[in-house]
């Protein structure tokens, strides 16, 4: 009989699973009616479709290698009215230095517009950098990272740095603050479009790399453990309308041993993001502010306003405008 019943468990667990799947793709395609079929929607879609189109023409020239710039100081007779801004009101902002790393398949020219509109606003050192087509591996990865992370604070002479990920770029930087030490080096951690909680995307793909970004995957389990003496600052940026994390909620950031604020985008495409106009405002705005708040009763301890996404909607009446939320656990004064 225990042949029998071993059967009807695997039916059984079969037939939930599939029922699963269809309710999934049922929620998924009245989700893309609902937001493809808005005017901001199809917006977003049409952004979405020409950054394609110039990215693949920028495309060839993010294959050259570049060389990490080299520091020139913070002289700002030289400099247009907004870096000079940022350099006198906080040079430590400005001389932060930024490290941008794209995402699967694809290259730095993915950061061009957000890399000169950084540039822009003050900061002196923004580095984009590439790593194999053919990285399988998370984990081998970011220890790629860490060696270019340690070979840009040896240049610019800086203790700590800035990261910005962008998609499969966020996990690997966040695998390497988080399981290898890197918090002691990276101050703040940007994540644009990144699957934190996986993404059903990835059975698309049969490679090891996209087994590691599926739902519950082991990369997945091990970035959920504890950390908790990682004081890194995660900024995290998802869209509801990012066609590559599905669920589109698994690109929010839910760890409570981790400082994250996040910003929530209705109506732009996964490659739109680092080019999204409130995105790079966003991030550059609070990148370009060094001292962070502190707690009123707790000399010493960061305090976190929370906000809740609820409460940012109704402040702002618009229904496609970005919400910015602090889910961050309340820590308590001892």
């Amino acid at each position: 009989m225990a042949p029998v019943h071993t059967g009807v468990d695997r039916l059984a667990r079969a037939a939930g699973a599939a029922q699963a799947a269809a309710v999934d793709v049922s929620r998924a395609g009245a989700y893309a009616a609902r937001t493809f079929g808005s005017p901001a929607g199809i917006r977003g879609l049409a952004v979405e479709w020409a950054w394609l189109a110039a990215h693949l023409a920028v495309y060839p020239a993010g294959l050259v290698r570049t060389q990490l710039e080299t520091p020139t100081g913070h002289r700002t007779d030289p400099l247009p009215p907004l870096r000079r801004s940022l350099v006198v009101t906080d040079v430590e902002a400005a001389g932060t230095p930024i490290l941008l790393l794209h995402g699967i398949m694809d290259n730095r020219s993915v950061f061009t517009v957000f890399r000169r509109a950084l540039r822009r606003r003050g900061f002196g050192v923004v580095h984009a950098v590439n790593y194999s087509v053919f990285t399988g591996d998370i984990r081998t990865a970011a220890h790629r990272l860490h060696e270019q992370v340690e070979e840009l604070r040896e240049l610019a002479g800086a203790e700590r740095i800035h990261i910005v990920g962008h998609s499969l770029g966020g996990m690997i930087a966040r695998y390497y603050v988080q399981r290898m030490g890197g918090a002691a080096a990276v101050d703040t951690l940007v994540t644009l479009g990144t699957p934190h909680g996986g993404t059903l995307a990835a059975h698309l793909l049969p490679t090891p790399l996209a087994r590691q970004l599926r739902p519950g995957s082991d990369v997945i389990a091990e970035l959920a453990r504890p950390a908790p003496s990682c004081d890194t600052r995660f900024l995290v940026v998802w869209s509801r309308m990012d066609q590559m994390v599905l669920p589109q909620r698994n690109g929010r950031l839910r760890h409570p041993d981790l400082d994250v604020e996040e910003l929530e985008i209705r109506d732009v495409g996964h490659l739109a993001l680092p080019i999204d106009g409130r995105a790079v405002h966003w991030v550059a705005t609070v990148l370009g502010r060094t001292a962070r708040d502190v707690h009123p009763f707790c000399p010493g301890q960061p305090y976190s306003r929370v906000t809740s996404a609820r409460t940012a909607a109704a402040a702002d009446p618009h229904p496609d405008a970005p919400s910015i939320t602090s889910p961050r656990r309340a820590r308590s004064c001892r």
